[in-house]
């Protein structure tokens, strides 16, 4: 009789949703498990990554949350400024996040993240097998078995088509999943107005920096230096942009990542909406800005400046079609005000595990209801975060005017030990609904009442 470790699983996509999702699968005893990527390899662009208590929760689980921790940095502090002035506006001390959450709250390099994940799945060859330089152009049918079309890029290699018991598509904001997915139900519904991915993707109006500078490029400024050393996220804001900078690689790098008006974008240049930036256009966007900024945006290498362009899509109607389901940037994409993408992509991969081990067959009707369950227990969790984090962005961006002074009217009322924080990101009571989440207890526990 087959156990639900005998399913087919296809991935589509190497993303961290979706090498967590392959990872959880075969801690659980799956046997089976196809991940399929259009990249070459996991050559992930170098960015900082917060790594708070919900996420790491799940990685020490899975067994690789310790390379990942052993190369990152503890942050202990955060500081709030005024980016023309430098002037503290919030101080919030983080050092009871391991106490209250059984974690510190870390920032690390995406790459060790990615790759830690990654060596991960190697300790399964057996179950898990990459097809990298590999592109899914199709995807056909969604149940009883799902089918796609995958092309390698080797052109001596000819196109087919696969069929798995179960597909995930971590496929990202461009998810070819979630664009067929919705066609099939709009067809369903009504022929005359079958969706595309363009009707779901929504362009926010805002893109990012992001940005390394490494320790031997200021060794010259002490100011700098301490910066580095420091175990200290800071966040200097303006009317509609703000910087955030803290170290990573065991201080050895120092992150900024921003977020502006996406004015210098005037359209996606790729899959990823990322492009190189121009220094002399960054340094402008922030001129006004403080001159500890100026002197950190100075050492920038002409050539390394990165810019994406932020783009989210409105919710969806559902996650999960006959024996297909979405994950990650697929289906809940987000702002990065509150740090949360990366961590909500690795909690949907956990849940994905718990609910598949749990199946009491291999039917197509049980894998649709325990994909099902799966979103019961992640998209309201996911949705809210994705509104918290762009009601955080526009309080963090507000120009002269009442909304402002009520903003920084709460943070003069938090120097004083009172009331919230507008930077959500840093609020105890958000931090609470957010690092205090086990995403697997909770799959556990309810997985009977969803599944029913």
């Amino acid at each position: 009789m087959a156990t639900p470790q005998d399913l087919k699983i296809a991935i589509l996509g190497a993303g961290m949703g979706g090498l967590t999702t392959a990872l959880a699968l075969a801690e659980k005893g799956f046997k089976y498990i196809d991940v399929y990527e259009t990249a070459s390899d996991l050559g992930f662009v170098g960015a900082g990554i917060q790594l708070a208590p919900n996420m790491a929760r799940v990685l020490d689980r899975l067994g690789v949350w310790q390379g990942i921790e052993a190369e990152a940095v503890n942050i202990e502090e955060t500081s709030v400024r005024v980016g023309a002035t430098n002037g503290e506006l919030a101080h919030v001390d983080l050092k009871y996040i391991e106490k209250t959450y059984g974690y510190k709250h870390m920032v690390g390099h995406r790459a060790s993240l990615a790759g830690n994940l990654y060596q991960g799945c190697l300790r399964h060859p057996d179950a898990i097998k990459f097809h990298f330089s590999t592109t899914v152009s199709k995807v056909q049918t969604f149940s009883p078995r799902p089918t796609f079309t995958v092309t390698p890029r080797d052109a001596s290699q000819p196109a087919h088509d696969v069929t798995a018991d179960v597909l995930f598509g971590a496929d990202g904001i461009k998810s070819i999943t979630r664009a067929a997915m919705l066609d099939e139900l709009a067809a369903d519904a009504d022929p005359t107005t079958a969706a595309t991915a363009a009707v779901a993707v929504k362009d926010t109006q805002q893109a990012a920096y992001r940005i390394m500078i490494h320790q031997d490029q200021v060794k010259h400024d002490a100011e700098l230096r301490a910066l580095l050393a420091s175990n200290q996220v800071i966040r200097w804001i303006g009317h509609k942009r703000h910087i955030i900078a803290y170290p990573v690689s065991q201080h050895t790098l120092y992150n900024l990542s921003t977020t502006q008006p996406d004015s210098n974008f005037a359209a996606a240049t790729n899959a990823t909406y990322t492009t190189r930036g121009s220094k002399a256009a960054m340094r402008e966007v922030f001129a006004d800005f403080c001159p500890l900024v100026q002197r950190l945006l100075s050492y920038v290498p002409e050539g390394d400046v990165c810019e994406w362009k932020l783009r989210v899509h409105e919710p969806l109607p559902t996650w999960v079609l006959g024996s297909v389901a979405l994950l990650g940037d697929a289906c809940h994409p987000t702002l990065p005000h509150l740090a949360q993408g990366a961590a909500q992509a690795v909690e949907d991969g956990a849940v994905i595990a718990v609910v598949l081990a749990r199946l009491p067959n291999t039917e197509p009707a049980s894998v649709h209801r325990a994909l099902k369950a799966y979103e019961q227990v992640r998209k309201t969790r996911a949705y809210a975060l994705v509104e918290m984090a762009a009601a955080s962005g526009r309080a963090l961006h507000l120009g002269d005017g009442a909304a402002k002074a009520e903003r920084d009217k709460q943070f003069a009322a938090l120097r004083q030990g009172q009331g919230p924080v507008p930077d959500k990101w840093a609020d105890a009571e958000v931090q609470r609904e957010i690092y205090g989440f086990d995403c697997i207890q909770e799959a556990e526990e309810r997985f009977d009442e969803y599944f029913a």
